[in-house]
């Protein structure tokens, strides 16, 4: 049995944030789990889809995250508790239904977990959602630790079932990705199957029903501000002139450095956990204690913007501070170090900093780039598609997964990428704008998540360009996820369907559609020269699984290469594809058989012919 299905109220045990919050979804009973897959959410869905083979909980990996919100939003007015969840720019995908979902709101609970990514470990920005919780007047909360991440969820279900409305659940790499003691409680049972009634005034949206639907949101999140006044998740603790408001993980950067600092007893910290609607009179009735505030949070000044305008409703003139050159910055994530000087700085304590360890001694770390894994099929396309355009002044859009990473050298080959999707979407603009040629690149999963429409434009629209779709199987970037192209089968899963996106593309209309094998070189380059050659738009399918993935499901024959003593040290191998398998020893260029997969592509690019199979 799935760890998080023991029924043991009681147990501690050591969770990672994500694996704390689905057992926290599981508490609360929920039905219907929805997602597309990213980091640093993608461990929640990873658990609930594992636990959905075990019970009956119905949970999907969905197309994208609009279509994931949309098929959750019926499940939740069905009756049914459900959690639809994505990172933070999924919910740009997702904002369309959000905001109108807002207006007809649930009769389920229905959560939508946003997973916020300060400092960009693994997403395109680093935008605040908070601001989705005031744009779309939704109740949100912000959990500060990873026990406490398990028990807000619980409360989301219960605070969305008593408004009739979505709730937001923004959480941050920190909370998402850290480890923690975390005590399980009573499964609440599920209901599994719902009854939709009809009621076309609440749900059929046309501008008659949504004019009175915005006056009954703006009742709920006035009810919702009265919650959020006399909120456990919205504590007090100490007391004293100087004033401390924070959210999420700088919470405990701030607890821990006003004991630090020694200003503890003349200290108070606030800390807004149901942080959307803003509790204005707990705020006020703060500040009105206070001869300076200081707020402490990531990313922009959500809650500085509003403590500023309620104190001066209330005709306060005290400082109030927060993101400024001398103080907190809009970038990156926090740290305590960083909180603890801050703080000092704004209350004017005497600090000096620990003096840092000596490590000129030390030698320096080498650095480690990100890296297309050992026997990845996109450096072949990418090599492929290099030797096929030749003196070709070409553009190449790219896209959101593994192969983003094409843009580093050698390969070089991504010139721009805004978001899922838009290298189909970009080329069109490209194309027509400029006389170069364009060659785009997108996955597997990524033209299903939002691919296609752009592809149809180009279609309609008689564009110009390549478009090379990286078919490897599965969506590898975020944790090997499947999506309607994956054969289920071998996970040894049946009642699903599967879609072949060679004939997808070509009903669509595309007329030039070529098949590669990206580890078959020369064929594939001659191949990809034609595409090149076609005017109007070509689709290239290059059909071959991602290296980890395939090793674990056994598809890989382990095959390593070494190079033989014929290699005059030309480098081609490494100076043109840079396999992270090569190293050079002693001057000399090697193979780490260890890591290599046997994709044989140095092999048929050497031109001494100097690389060949290792025998065992």
């Amino acid at each position: 049995m799935h760890k998080l299905l023991n029924d043991s109220p009681g147990e501690e045990i050591m969770l990672l944030g994500n694996e704390a919050i689905a057992r926290g979804a599981i508490e609360a009973g929920v039905a219907f789990a929805t997602t597309y897959p990213g980091t640093p959410s993608s461990e929640i869905s990873l658990n609930l889809f594992q636990m959905s083979q075990e019970s009956d909980l119905y949970f999907e990996y969905s197309t994208n995250e609009k279509v994931a919100l949309e098929v959750a939003a019926a499940a939740a007015n069905s009756g049914l508790r459900t959690f639809c969840m994505m990172k933070h720019v999924g919910l740009n995908v997702a904002a369309d239904p959000l905001m109108t979902l807002a207006y007809v709101g649930v009769t389920g609970g229905m959560v939508i977990l946003t997973a916020d990514d300060p400092a960009m470990f693994s997403s395109q920005n680093e935008q605040d959602n908070r601001y989705y919780a005031k744009f779309g007047n939704l109740p949100m909360l912000e959990p500060s630790s990873v026990p406490e991440a398990k028990e807000m969820i619980k409360y989301a279900f219960d605070l969305s079932e008593e408004l009739n409305q979505p709730v937001l659940l923004r959480t941050t790499t920190r909370i998402n990705h850290s480890n923690a003691f975390v005590t399980f409680g009573e499964m609440k049972p599920r209901q599994t199957k719902g009854k939709f009634i009809r009621e076309p005034l609440r749900c059929v949206t046309v501008p008659a029903v949504a004019r009175q639907l915005h006056s009954k949101l703006l009742d709920k999140m006035n009810k919702a501000k009265g919650l959020s006044e006399t909120s456990d998740f919205n504590p007090v603790e100490g007391s004293g002139k100087a004033g401390i408001i924070v959210n999420g993980v700088s919470l405990h950067y701030a607890l821990d450095a006003v004991e630090d600092l020694g200003i503890k007893d003349n200290t108070k910290i606030l800390r807004l956990g149901f942080s959307n609607p803003m509790p204005e009179k707990l705020i006020k009735e703060f500040l009105k204690g206070c001869e300076k505030v200081l707020v402490i949070e990531e990313g922009e000044p959500f809650m500085e913007e509003a403590v500023k305008a309620f104190a001066q409703e209330a005709g306060l003139t005290i400082p109030i501070s927060g993101k400024s050159e001398a103080l907190f910055s809009r970038l990156y994530e926090y740290d305590p170090a960083m909180v603890r000087e801050k703080i000092a700085v704004f209350f004017g304590v005497d600090y000096t900093p620990k003096t840092k360890l000596d490590t000129a001694d030390v030698p320096q770390i080498p650095m480690r780039p990100p890296n297309l894994c050992s026997g990845c099929s996109h450096r072949a396309t990418f090599y492929e598609v290099k030797q096929a355009a030749g003196d070709m002044d070409i553009i190449c859009p790219t896209d959101i997964g593994c192969y983003t990473l094409g843009f580093l050298p050698p390969l070089n080959m991504g010139d721009f990428v805004i978001c899922m999707g838009s290298s189909v979407s970009t080329s069109c603009g490209f194309g027509q704008a400029t006389d170069q040629k364009v060659v785009s690149f997108i996955g597997d999963s990524t033209f299903f998540h939002s691919g296609i429409t752009g592809l149809v434009n180009a279609v309609f629209n008689n564009h110009n360009f390549t478009l090379v779709i990286l078919e490897n199987d599965i969506t590898a970037m975020t944790g090997h996820q499947p999506h309607p192209g994956v054969d289920m089968e071998r996970f040894g899963l049946d009642g699903f369907g599967r879609v072949n996106i060679e004939e997808l593309v070509r009903t669509l209309g595309v007329e030039h559609v070529s098949i590669v094998k990206p580890f078959k070189v020369k064929k594939s380059i001659e191949t990809i020269r034609e595409a090149l050659e076609y005017k109007g738009v070509s689709v290239i399918i290059s059909r071959e699984p991602c290296a980890l993935y395939a090793k674990s499901m056994k598809l890989l024959k382990p095959r390593a290469f070494k190079v033989s003593d014929r290699c005059v040290d030309h480098r081609d191998c490494i100076n043109t594809i840079a396999c992270p398998s090569f190293y050079l020893e002693a001057g000399k260029v090697k193979i780490d058989a260890d890591t290599c997969v046997g994709c044989a592509v140095c092999a048929q690019i050497c031109p001494e012919n100097a690389i060949t199979p290792l025998k065992k």
